[in-house]
């Protein structure tokens, strides 16, 4: 998860493992495949593709993983979102029982990554899912279930509400589900990794890098201000900051904020009490927490998800007291890092993988509504499958499900959905 943006460092930037070389794009050149967004769907893309020879060059606005990919919590947890089974009348109940395997598959894309290319960025197995009234506990029962019926591959089990204290130090909560195959890393270490494979594998890179044209035809004419790209194909990976690049895709996302705060580091002792077993946590709530242990035994606290457009004038003194709620027992322990960044989201919360239907060689991801971390690498491999004509039945059951345009235009999609998530957190207090 990861939202609004607020600049450098953030905690991520400040324990980052390495640096790249990506100088901008200057003059013309051409390359099968052009990537607009250096994010995990950029990065991750570029190397699927990169994997089946194809020549592909990326530009990226600012920097690699500047985004969300570079500032989000750090949970990779399995699952796609929620509901799937909504979407049965578009692609049959195959199709649902499909995109609830991929959620799960995405996770091990993840990974498979990370062992393969021995990507140091923290890795660590373990995730709950918190229940903060019975009803969201009854909730965490089926979906216990569901795993089961399901033949999930990894240990889940759960945590009845006399049991919290052996997963998280808190009384806030009634109940857990813990799942031993989703878990935590540090994402920017994650991005800067992958980045490193696809320069290895041939692809270009290109920071500072703001596409400002695009000329569409059998042959695509990307224009920046210094240079400009001819491709056969191109993907379109800005998630919420394609802005009036592309409006038949932007108007169907809304960028929505989200912030993090990082703790001083705290002793081996008390980080043990606050999160025994060192998991990654998440509640049930509409405005959800999430929180975990950084490597450097800091609490990374975040949450608040706005879809106003306001991003708070101080993130530490706006989220501190969202912690100490959780977590009274951090009140004289100090705020180090505060930060923010933009997730996107769709009216379905469905992730949204195609192709233009004006522009059949211009391909599309976004809207991953906080499960970014695993989706978009699923989503680059089934991109990727599309791109090379290879048989994807998961890019056709995505690209078959349709996404509605938030109403308003730029200037009034955030107030009109800010008002429509009150309604929602009003019904799930009224609910308990």
């Amino acid at each position: 998860m990861s939202c609004a943006f607020v600049a450098p460092p953030t905690y991520y930037h400040a324990t980052r493992n390495r640096q790249l070389d990506c100088p901008p794009l200057a003059g013309a050149t051409q390359a099968d495949v052009c990537i607009v967004g250096g994010g995990f769907t950029g990065l991750n893309t570029a190397i699927e593709l990169a994997e089946r020879g194809h020549s592909v060059i990326l530009l990226e606005a600012r920097h690699i993983a500047w985004g969300a990919s570079g500032r989000n919590g750090g949970q990779l947890i399995r699952g796609l979102g929620h509901e799937l089974g909504q979407f049965q009348k578009y692609i049959g109940s195959e199709g649902c029982q499909s995109l609830e395997r991929m959620g799960l598959e995405a996770v091990d894309i993840v990974r498979q990554r990370v062992r393969g290319h021995a990507i140091d960025c923290d890795l660590r197995w373990g995730y709950c899912d918190l229940a903060n009234t019975p009803r969201h506990y009854a909730g965490l029962i089926r979906e216990r279930d569901a795993l089961e019926r399901q033949g999930y591959a990894h240990e889940v089990s759960l945590v009845e509400p006399h049991e919290m204290a052996r997963v998280v130090g808190s009384e806030r909560y009634v109940g857990g589900l813990i799942d031993n195959g989703s878990g935590h890393l540090h994402p920017l270490n994650l991005a800067l990794g992958e980045a490193a494979i696809a320069q290895d594998l041939g692809v270009r890179l290109c920071e500072n890098s703001t596409v400002t044209r695009i000329e569409y035809g059998k042959r695509i004419r990307v224009h920046t201000a210094r240079g400009q790209v001819l491709a056969n194909s191109l993907v379109l990976a800005g998630n919420a900051h394609l802005g009036d690049l592309e409006p038949a895709l932007s108007g169907k996302v809304l960028p929505a904020g989200s912030y993090i705060i990082a703790t001083e580091p705290l002793g081996p002792a008390l980080a043990e009490t606050l999160i025994p077993g060192n998991r990654a946590l998440c509640d049930q709530r509409i405005g959800l927490d999430y929180y975990r242990m950084s490597a450097d035994r800091r609490l990374l606290f975040g949450g608040a998800c706005r879809y106003s457009g306001r991003d708070p004038g101080d993130i530490a003194a706006y989220m501190r007291p969202k912690m100490l709620r959780v977590f009274p027992q951090l009140a004289d322990k100090r705020i180090e890092f505060q930060w923010g960044g933009m997730i996107g989201i769709g009216a379905n919360r469905l992730p949204q993988i195609g192709r233009l239907d004006a522009q059949p060689n211009v391909y599309y991801a976004q809207a991953y509504a906080g499960h970014g971390l695993n989706t978009t690498h699923l989503a680059a491999r089934l991109l990727a499958e599309a791109i090379s004509r290879q048989c994807s039945q998961g890019f056709d059951l995505f690209a078959r499900v349709p996404h509605m345009t938030f109403p308003g235009g730029q200037r009034l999609r955030s107030p009109l959905l800010a008002l429509g998530m009150l309604w929602f957190r009003l019904k799930e207090i009224a609910g308990g």
